[in-house]
């Protein structure tokens, strides 16, 4: 299956001619660490890969104002030998112009696009989506995005039904400022999911800066659709830059009605070696009320492209 896959993907690669991949832009990264890992039956050690991935996207002009785009997005499991070597992230095809973009096919939906950059250990153990609702990727999906509006910029999904038995799902977002925290030193979001992968969701989301310190803050309500594990939680965190050295902190809880209450904690710091590349290390902990506490402790090195 492996080698399946592999073997399509340079089949799609050689068949492109070296004009078309002028337009193409390549990207990518490859983030892989040795952690220390206790799921509550003992520590072990193993090698992950982080959502290393490799992805392709371009866009062609049509008329004056009018712009096809494209992305296709695979995540690399560089790591372990019992998943797939290749599988899909975003994927999708559209058109962009005076009226915004509008794109078909899979995509993260408009509130997990609406955190930004908040989490500091994205795609590591202390990831948001292990405690929060909500960051869903979906197939059979219409994304919509605005143009920049004075600073804010609207986020729309649809999610198809699939069957006759099936329900839509809506995902919307209001965002104001810049995620990178580059051009503005406020990000802020509010976004809701209806009915998205059985989770109806509200969030709200808000990052600043300050010199070299990084602040930020999550609030979420979540239930599934037919009313029952109603939850809300908070996530806090703060990231400050000290030479080619960032370190790192963040707070999650969520609370469930039925008074089980999940918390993570996680600390980590970030060596830059180059504008692509970085050594980080981390240190995860979750304490579930009706589970095991569970550790993570990690090192590992990141190469972008």
């Amino acid at each position: 299956m492996n080698f399946a896959k592999s073997s399509l993907l340079l089949a799609v690669l050689s068949g492109v001619s070296f004009s078309a991949l002028a337009d193409v832009d390549v990207y990518g990264k490859a983030n892989v660490s040795v952690q220390s890992s206790d799921d509550g039956e003992g520590s072990f050690t193993e090698i992950k890969s982080n959502a290393s991935r490799i992805g392709f996207k371009g866009s062609e002009t049509l008329s004056e104002g009018l712009e096809a785009v494209y992305k296709f997005e695979f995540q690399v499991n560089v790591s372990d030998d019992s998943k797939d070597t290749l599988t899909s992230r975003n994927q999708y095809v559209g058109l962009k112009g005076g009226f915004g973009q509008v794109v078909l096919g899979r995509n993260d939906t408009a509130l997990k696009q609406s955190q930004g950059k908040l989490d500091l250990f994205n795609d590591l153990e202390g990831d948001i989506k292990n405690l929060f609702k909500g960051e869903n990727r979906l197939s059979d999906t219409v994304t919509y995005s605005s143009n920049d509006l004075s600073g804010f910029k609207v986020l729309a999904t649809y999610v198809a039904e699939k069957d006759s038995e099936g329900e839509n799902g809506y995902s919307l977002a209001l965002t104001y400022g810049d995620s990178g925290l580059k051009k503005s030193k406020v990000y802020a979001s509010i976004a809701a999911d209806s009915e998205v992968n059985g989770y109806d969701v509200v969030r709200a989301t808000v990052q600043g800066k300050v010199a070299d310190i990084k602040l930020g803050a999550m609030y979420q309500t979540q239930e599934k659709v037919d009313g029952s594990g109603d939850a809300d939680g908070y996530l806090v965190n703060a990231a400050y830059t000290l030479d080619s050295n960032t370190f790192k902190v963040q707070y999650q809880v969520m609370d469930f009605d039925d008074a089980d209450k999940k918390t993570a904690i996680s600390a980590g710091v970030d060596h830059k070696l180059s504008k692509n590349t970085k050594l980080f290390a981390f240190y995860s902990n979750f304490d579930m009320d009706s589970n095991v506490d569970q550790d993570y402790l990690g090192l590992g090195i990141e190469y972008k492209f």
